[in-house]
């Protein structure tokens, strides 16, 4: 939604709220735009040089915690209050942002009863938040207050009610859904189908190690280390704020390689974590067996290849995080990172060669990219990266390509049957709406 300005994101705020029915009461509209203003206007301010990149979370000194669980977990949140509160404003939120690192903490904020919005303490523990989104962990965490707000760049804030993101203002572009194309839909498919070694490998082992084992009810599991694994070096190339691009290409045509290199760790490493993975789960479901069946004395060699297991399964895991660290850093070279359809890097600094256009290209609304839900483009509207990936994908049709903004914003682009057709507003992190969601993904990395 485009001209949009503070107060719409507010007005969608408060119309959550009133669904979501709360204990605590929904902060009138002046209040929000307020808020909504506050943050707006201190993005496009500096701080020692820097821009301003904070989160707010929205919640009540007088009962900040609520309906707090019966188990108190060690790394759950907790609050610090300020000896005295500090009136909001630019000028104190560009400075205590300095001291409130989003990655891992966030500025408590609330308003009194004449309606004035002050900073009131700061909320811990926020990394466990943020390395669930990331993909980065097994767990989720319960979150603080009503709602929280991010400010990443000028002009851009992310409205996150606990793990759902609500909608995300950039600049004057009002954005309420993320497609998820990466789950859903043809781009989906062709990085499932890319899975395929990944895939092989581990029926191989499967049959050898666990033959009395399906592989199909562990499918699912390898469709989900593929592509959440793409999704955290998406994840790492929008960090960098340099802008990128990435291409799945099965051939060389076309491609002028300024950088060429065969890196095939990160598959590996995805290989090698699977089958920890599936270790990991037979010697704990062999133990479990034991204990409900009476069992009194259980070898100690099966705790041993357990505990063997766990910490396999958790170096692979710093392995891939390390892997995909080496090959995102190769983004910030100008061109294009390079890959095959089994994720092993092949170069970097990549130049498109293609040149004939398509006269139009086709922007999906929609994860599916429905006959319906397709709207022509003049592919000349956009800049000079954008127009040398859209040619190469027109001109190969098995190719993949997407391209990172230096903003973040992530554009993929794929030729199907006879239209290039280009996703935006590209969902990467775990966002989801519900507990049940979150459980299900919890027990399917656990388990595995």
């Amino acid at each position: 939604m485009e001209n949009s300005r503070p107060q719409d994101l507010a007005l969608l705020v408060q119309n959550k709220l009133r669904l979501a029915k709360s204990r605590t009461p929904v902060p009138g509209i002046d209040i929000l735009e307020a808020l909504f203003d506050c943050l707006f206007f201190s993005s496009m301010c500096k701080e020692e040089s820097d821009l301003i990149r904070v989160t707010v979370t929205f919640i009540d000194p007088a009962n900040p915690d609520p309906t707090p669980p019966k188990i108190i977990v060690p790394e759950r949140w907790s609050f610090v209050a300020f000896e005295q509160p500090i009136a909001m404003s630019t000028k104190s939120l560009a400075k205590l942002s300095k001291a409130a690192d989003p990655s891992c903490s966030s500025l408590a904020v609330y308003y009194n009863e004449r309606g004035q919005l002050f900073i009131w303490g700061m909320i811990d523990q926020a990394m466990h938040y943020q390395n669930f989104l990331n993909y980065e962990s097994d767990t989720h965490s319960e979150q603080p207050g009503l709602f929280q707000v991010a400010v990443s760049d000028i002009g851009t804030l992310h409205v996150l009610f606990d793990y759902e993101l609500l909608a995300t203002l950039k600049q004057n572009v009002l954005v309420k859904r993320y497609l998820d194309v990466l789950t859903i839909g043809p781009i989906s498919k062709i990085l499932k189908k890319n899975a395929e070694l990944l895939k092989l490998n581990i029926k191989e082992y499967l049959a050898e190690a666990y033959p009395e084992e399906a592989y199909e009810d562990w499918e699912e599991y390898l469709d989900g280390l593929w592509i959440q694994t793409f999704s955290r070096l998406l994840l790492k190339i929008q960090n960098y704020q340099h802008g990128g691009a990435i291409l799945i290409a099965d051939d060389h045509e076309d491609l002028d390689i300024k950088y060429k290199i065969h890196y095939q760790r990160l598959t590996n490493a995805m290989i090698a974590h699977a089958r920890s993975a599936i270790d990991n789960f037979f010697f704990e479901r062999t133990i479990d067996e034991q204990l409900e069946a009476g069992r009194r004395s259980i070898n100690k060699r099966l705790y041993q290849h357990e505990a063997l297991s766990i910490n396999i399964k958790k170096g692979t895991g710093d392995e891939i995080s390390g892997a995909i660290s080496f090959i995102a850093s190769q983004s910030c070279v100008d061109g294009v990172v390079l890959f095959d359809r089994n994720m092993v890097a092949n170069g970097f600094g990549t130049v498109l060669r293609a040149k004939r256009m398509p006269r139009k290209i086709y922007v999906s609304a929609t994860s599916t990219a429905s006959a319906k839900s397709l709207t022509a483009d003049d592919p000349k509207h956009y800049g000079t990266r954008h127009r040398s990936m859209i040619a190469y994908c027109w001109n190969h049709p098995t190719a993949l390509g997407l391209v990172i903004s230096q903003d973040g914003e992530i554009r993929v682009f794929s030729k199907i049957e006879d239209k290039l057709i280009m996703w935006e507003n590209i969902k990467t992190q775990q966002y989801m709406t519900n507990k049940s969601q979150r459980q299900k993904v919890q027990e399917l990395k656990i388990t595995t």
